[in-house]
């Protein structure tokens, strides 16, 4: 609580938009680091798959940010959907962690023999970056068209990394 020399409570009404404000600024960050991220992480594995096999997984340290921001949605009292989309973002990190590190699963080689591994993954990846394009332009039509400019980005580096399907 902030302290208010009119005693009128405005101060109060101030200090929570200004908190309300740090939430959208941090989500909105939090979509840009992931964006840039997963676009390099693309361009890397065109041609350097050895350094995305070495380095990638720090794209997963990007689970506590997101993790950290269910916590400040939470003692904010903000509205759930910023929960349910971090919530997205860390299941979506999650299966990547699960598929690529921990059963190393190379489903992205063979699309229609590995579609039972694909679909939810996908699924994940589409629902993530709509929650990162949606929530900030619900604040701001420029950081929304930036981060639809690097949702678009990342799928033309997406399908240029990937091999074509095969049988």
């Amino acid at each position: 609580m902030v302290w208010c020399p009119w005693n009128s409570g405005c101060c109060i009404v101030f200090d929570l938009e200004r908190r309300v404000e740090m939430l959208e600024v941090y989500f909105f960050i939090l979509g840009l680091v992931n964006s840039v991220f997963l676009i390099l992480l693309f361009l890397v594995r065109k041609n350097r798959l050895d350094l995305l096999h070495r380095f990638g997984w720090i794209y997963l340290l990007l689970a506590i940010p997101a993790a950290y921001g269910i916590f400040l949605v939470q003692q904010e009292n903000e509205t759930v959907r910023y929960s349910i989309f971090l919530g997205i973002f860390l299941a979506f990190l999650l299966v990547e962690w699960l598929f690529d590190y921990a059963l190393k699963i190379n489903f992205r080689e063979n699309w229609k023999k590995n579609w039972k591994w694909i679909v939810p993954y996908l699924a994940l990846y589409y629902a993530m970056n709509y929650g990162f394009v949606v929530m900030p332009w619900k604040t701001s039509l420029v950081w929304g068209l930036i981060m639809l400019g690097l949702f678009i980005v990342q799928i033309i580096a997406n399908l240029k990394s990937h091999p074509k399907m095969s049988e």
